[in-house]
């Protein structure tokens, strides 16, 4: 068994006997979306598949904020807000934009990437870098920057 997935099982043990509903059933949630891309593949997953899957519940969870908020919906917001705290305590730690910045200036020197038509090659070096320690959004907007002469 991955160790993440062992972690989260005990941290679900924890919630319910401390009595933390909102705790327990965000991570019941990720526990049943790992579970269920672990029937669909038939086999167990990695530590390195967990974090993506939770990072696309994060991801969700981020869009669910935004909508809620463009909405009007500010207790739905918090909700998910309360969700995506307790979901990023499972991620790795994630990179600030000056380490991802620096990151992207190496891989632009390394590759003598020149402008966006060189975009594509950046980002798809650049991401398997930073693999689940920075959001794909961010890390495009800063290769963006720097290809078009702004950075």
């Amino acid at each position: 068994m991955a160790e993440l997935l062992k972690k989260l099982q005990d941290e679900m043990k924890a919630a319910m006997k401390s009595g933390d509903k909102e705790r327990l059933s965000t991570i019941r949630m990720l526990i049943s979306e790992i579970k269920k891309v672990q029937i669909d593949k038939k086999k167990e997953l990695s530590d390195e598949e967990i974090i993506e899957i939770i990072q696309r519940y994060a991801k969700q969870r981020r869009e669910s904020i935004k909508q809620y908020r463009e909405a009007g919906r500010e207790d739905l917001a918090e909700k998910e807000e309360k969700e995506l705290k307790i979901v990023q305590e499972f991620l790795p730690e994630q990179l600030s934009e000056e380490e991802i910045e620096k990151i992207v200036d190496e891989v632009i020197a390394e590759t003598g990437a020149s402008s966006m038509k060189d975009m594509g090659k950046v980002m798809k070096i650049v991401m398997e870098k930073v693999k689940g320690r920075a959001e794909g959004s961010v890390v495009s907007s800063i290769v963006k920057k720097k290809l078009s002469g702004n950075g």
